[in-house]
Formats: C-alpha cells, structure tokens, sequence
C-alpha cells in the first residue's frame, strides 16, 4: 500500500500555526513512508472563501517548504463528481430526500429539549427498506425543494483505532439522518471530504480533534459507498503561552505573522514539530532527521502548549548557522520595505557577521543593520550623556590615528589604544561615545570591528558630524 496523506483547509483566512502542524505530520508521514501528499483546498464555503485566502495558503505552505505532490485540488472544480455520487446514493437507498421545513425542525429541536433528549433529526421522510416495518411517507410538498440525508444506521457502534487517541467507539443511535446535500443542491462538508479522501485513495487521514465528531458520520459513509476507510489520527489543539486555545486577539496565529516576526521557516518547522510530538531529548534537527524519525505512536494526545521564549531561542540557534549570504538577503529586504536603501552603507553580509550570533530574530538583525545604511541621529539625551567635552576631544584625537592606519581590525585597536593612552582614559570613556557617534547607541560588537565594516571615510565622516 502506498501511503497517501493530505492537507485540507479552508480559504477563509490565512493559514493557521497549528494547520501548518497538521500540514507539517501529513507531509512527514508521507516522506517517512515513501508516499505521496496530496493538498486540497475545502472551499464550499462560498461566501467566506477569498482567491486572497487561497494564495496565503498556498504562500504559507511555499514558506515553510512543505511542497506537495498533487494538487492543489479544489472541492468547487469537483461538483459534478459530488452530484453524481448523490444520484447513485439516492438510487441505492443510502440516501433519500427529506422535505422538512427549517420550522419544523425548529419545532422538532423544541420539543426534544423539553423532553430533556438529544436534538436531533426524527427520521420522518426516511423510508422504509424491503427488510424494515412499512412506513407510509406523505406526499412531497408542492413548490419545496429538499434537502438530501443519508441513512445512518440505527443500530450499532462506529469504531476505529485513532492513531493518537487510540480506540474510539460511538453509537449510532447518537448519529441522526445528516444532510449531504442542500436544498439548493451543494453538497456538505462531510459528504465532500468522504468523496474527495475516497477518490484520492487517501490511506492516513492526520487532522486536528475538532474533527473527531465528524469521524463516525464519514465512516459510515465511506462504508455505505463500499470505499476504504482510511487511518484515522487527531491532533491535540494547540494552547497559547497563557494556557488557552490559541486566539487571534491574544496570540500570533498565521503563518505569515511568524514571517513578518522575523523568524526563519526551518525554526518554525522544528519547533511546530515538537509540540505534541518527541524524539527523546532532541532539541533541533532538520527536517530530514525529522521525517526519518516520524511517527505517529509519539504524538501525544494532550494539548500542547506553545512557548514563544522557546521558540525564539529556536530560531537564534537557526540564525546563528545559517549561511551569510541568505541572511544578509533577507535584511535587504526588510530594510527596504522600510524605505531604507541595503547598498547605500556598509556590506550588508559584512554586518550580518558582526550580530549573527547577538540576535533572536531577522528584524532584530535589520534593526542592527539600519544605522550602517543611514545617517544616524542620536537623540539629544544620548548626546548629552556621553559625548561630554572630554569624549569630543579624545574622539579628535582618534580620529586622526584612524585616518593614517592601515584599515584592519589590529590596526584600528592600536590606534584605540594610543588614543587611551594620550588622553588618559579607559575603554569605556572613549568606546561608548564613539558607538554613539557612529551607530546612534549606545552598544554594539567589538568596537574595532564595527569600524572596520563602516569603512574608513563613513567613520571619519561620523565622527565629524558631532566633533
């Protein structure tokens, strides 16, 4: 059997951090196994789902590398196969229609409450089979165009061994007669996800618990079109640093906000594929160790509960080993989206060596790089602190020990040190001004090899605007 997993959401938003963690087990169970993963897009939901929502799904999954190989599949292409299916449910009696009104459901729904028993669908336009009790239905209300259930068993239990829950069995008597198509003739999400996992050949369905309810219903609609049932996982949802369920109005949740936060995808992949999931005590890895060690037994079914500190120091470790070039690229870009020009000061992969190993982020590393691409303008309290009569001059005399020596980083500490020497001061007297001087703050790296990237006329240039 070849194993074929795939990814389904919905385009009616971005994508979601912990529908990146599902992407991310059904790309990986599909590697591990040599299969394929298929990536579909469920956008019945006509009136929520936006072309924009499809492309940051799709941008999302390009960020983070999990490329798949069919697709992308969208469910509104495949009506004609949905109707069709319906037809020959309807002709084999799996299906039927149903011409109960919305207020008699209503009514119906008020009456089981009052009763104390569960809301559900009574069964009424459901008719008999040869081998059942005759039912007389009464005749189709003119001008009313139904709706189509499915016939559920009425007796029974649905079960299946969930590859993260284990065993789950649920009696049918809890499920009623569902809708499979509307009255207007779109069929619904339970019946197209049945279809689509079917013709697909889908063998391992990984998806999060909010789906475990609907797991019995498309069992036994896979079962009543004679198809295969696939392996069933659901993941544990995601908490937030604070403990709760993960929410847009207190936690970063799309995959583009990870981006724009300045965090590298190889970081959000290996810290995604921890939460819930554990190879021993390993910390970080790549995505190959990743999908060698993968399975399904180690997820747990608990909550997992995100840390943004454990992410962040994730994604320093990323930085820290990743090639110059690419970071230096992306800086580039940062800064122009903040009208910055990247070429109009230093070598940008010059400064990228000098905070590399200093930052947690990739907008903490363009934050660093900024005052070396423009003309910095310290603040009157950052002068008034640390440019006194004193530094001024002993930043005089630096300067003309800079602008004779050889433009190296030996060099340039000889002259820092002549210049302490001559004047009498300690590092910190004259290093501290001169970062202020030259970068607008008061810290940086080395002070020898800050001057060394500016080069030799912008240092000079620095120093003269203030002294």
């Amino acid at each position: 059997m070849t194993v074929r997993t795939r990814f389904a959401p919905s385009p009616t938003g971005y994508l979601h951090i912990g529908g990146a963690r599902t992407a991310l087990f059904a790309w990986a169970y599909a590697r591990r196994h040599g299969g394929r993963f298929i990536l579909r897009i469920e956008d019945t939901d006509v009136a929520r789902s936006t072309p924009e929502a499809v492309q940051a799904i799709l941008d999302g999954m390009q960020w983070l590398g999990l490329e798949h190989d069919e697709g992308p599949f969208y469910q509104m292409q495949r009506m004609p196969r949905y109707k069709e299916v319906i037809a020959q449910m309807l002709a084999a009696g799996t299906a039927y229609h149903c011409y109960t009104s919305p207020e008699e459901l209503e009514a119906m729904r008020e009456q089981q409450m009052a009763r104390k028993e569960k809301p559900r669908y009574d069964g009424r336009w459901r008719p008999s089979l040869a081998n059942e009790a005759g039912k007389a239905l009464p005749a189709p209300p003119a001008g009313v165009a139904p709706v189509v259930r499915f016939r559920n068993p009425l007796d029974g239990t649905v079960a299946w061994d969930d590859a993260v829950k284990g065993r789950i069995e649920i009696g049918n008597v809890e499920l009623d007669d569902f809708i499979i198509a509307r009255a207007d003739g779109t069929p619904t999400y339970n019946f197209c996800v049945v279809v689509d996992d079917w013709d697909m050949g889908i063998t391992h369905v990984i998806r999060g618990d909010d789906h475990v309810n609907n797991t019995p219903r498309q069992i036994n609609l896979l079962k009543a079109l004679g198809a295969p049932v696939p392996v069933y996982g659901h993941l544990s949802m995601i908490l937030g640093d604070d403990g709760q369920k993960l929410s847009k109005r207190r936690n970063s949740v799309a995959v583009t906000d990870y981006e724009a936060r300045g965090y590298l995808p190889e970081a959000v992949l290996n810290y995604l594929a921890r939460l819930g999931w554990s190879h021993g005590d390993d910390e970080v890895f790549s995505m190959e160790q990743f999908v060698q060690w993968f399975d399904l037994e180690h997820i747990t079914s608990s909550a997992a509960q995100f840390n943004t500190e454990k992410l962040d120091w994730l994604n320093a470790q990323y930085i820290k080993s990743a090639a110059v070039a690419r970071l230096a690229g992306d800086v580039a870009r940062r800064l122009a989206k903040r009208g910055v020009d990247p070429e109009a000061g230093a070598s940008l992969e010059h400064v990228v060596t000098l905070y590399q190993d200093r930052v947690t982020n990739l907008n903490e590393l363009a934050d660093a790089a900024e005052p070396f691409c423009i003309v910095v303008h310290p603040s009157e309290e950052m002068i008034s602190t640390h440019l006194t009569d004193a530094a001024r001059a002993a930043l005089k005399v630096l300067r003309g020990k800079l602008a004779a020596c050889a433009w190296e980083k030996a060099a340039i500490a000889a002259a820092m040190k002549e210049t302490l020497t001559t004047c009498g001061l300690k590092m910190p007297q004259v290093a501290i001004p001169l970062r202020v001087t030259l970068l607008g703050q008061p810290q940086s790296p080395a002070i020898d090899a800050v001057l060394e990237v500016l080069g030799r006329n912008e240092v000079l240039a620095r120093i003269d605007r203030y002294c």
